[in-house]
């Protein structure tokens, strides 16, 4: 028997195998093939055109679902006034010398990372940079604070540090539940910064720390955080264009 299934199932297929079946049985697997048969016959061979023919299935879907997200986003009547207002937020704090910090995890580290580099350096306009950062990417004292007080703790330290009224905080978490980005926002709302969450479906923990929050209508990992370096990169083209050039058209 030949069936299909993410390489991450394997094992725990293999497992709940045991335990259903009394009889003993073989079990390969070939990329996401699973192969399966009584110890005394032989495999079948692996499906190659089974196989090609579900890797495009997955990557249809894929696409199909990020597109999804972003189409259910849009049903909801504040997500487009939503990232005007964070937008038109940021671009007042940075006019009168505040700054924009950015925070997350893993994925989401890498958003913030990102974010703040098309602030810093540039995103279309060829002008003077924006004072952007995001807080994770000073390793020496990100593991210098997780090792000493907690890893929950880093960036709200950061944010103690350096943040000032005024500032923007922009807190990224895929179920706005991440820790260390809870602490980070608590810190900014008790020095009377703006905060801003990206979030998937429901809002998480964040929902009730930040004052501008946008989920993104999915609850895959993945497709939220395509849509989360959408919505940025539109913020950091609204932000670029009021400061710089404002005469320009939004790109179509």
């Amino acid at each position: 028997m030949v069936f299909f299934a993410p390489p991450e199932a394997h094992a725990r297929i293999k497992e709940r195998l045991k335990n259903l079946l009394y009889v003993p049985f073989r079990f390969e697997t070939s990329g996401s093939q699973i192969l399966f048969s009584d110890p005394q016959e032989p495999f079948p061979e692996p499906m190659p055109g089974l196989f090609m023919k579900n890797k495009n299935l997955l990557i249809s879907r894929a696409i199909k679902d990020s597109i999804e997200a972003k189409e259910d986003s849009l049903e909801n009547n504040q997500f487009l006034p939503t990232i005007e207002k964070i937008a038109d937020e940021m671009t007042n704090a940075l006019r009168n010398g505040k700054r924009v910090f950015f925070c997350g995890n893993g994925g989401s580290a890498a958003d913030a990372q990102h974010l703040a580099a098309e602030l810093s350096g540039k995103f279309y306009l060829d002008r003077e940079p924006l004072p952007a950062q995001a807080l994770h990417t000073n390793t020496s004292f990100l593991t210098a604070v997780a090792n000493d007080y907690s890893y929950e703790e880093v960036f709200a330290r950061a944010v103690k540090g350096e943040g000032k009224e005024g500032d923007v905080l922009v807190g990224i978490s895929t179920s706005g539940n991440s820790a260390n980005v809870v602490r980070a926002l608590e810190a900014a709302n008790n020095l009377k910064m703006i905060t801003v969450g990206l979030t998937g479906k429901g809002g998480g923990k964040m929902k009730n720390l930040c004052q501008y929050l946008i989920e993104v209508s999915s609850s895959d990992t993945p497709r939220i955080q395509e849509s989360h370096i959408l919505i940025g990169h539109i913020i950091c083209e609204i932000v670029e264009k009021e400061i710089f050039d404002n005469s320009l058209p939004i790109t179509n």
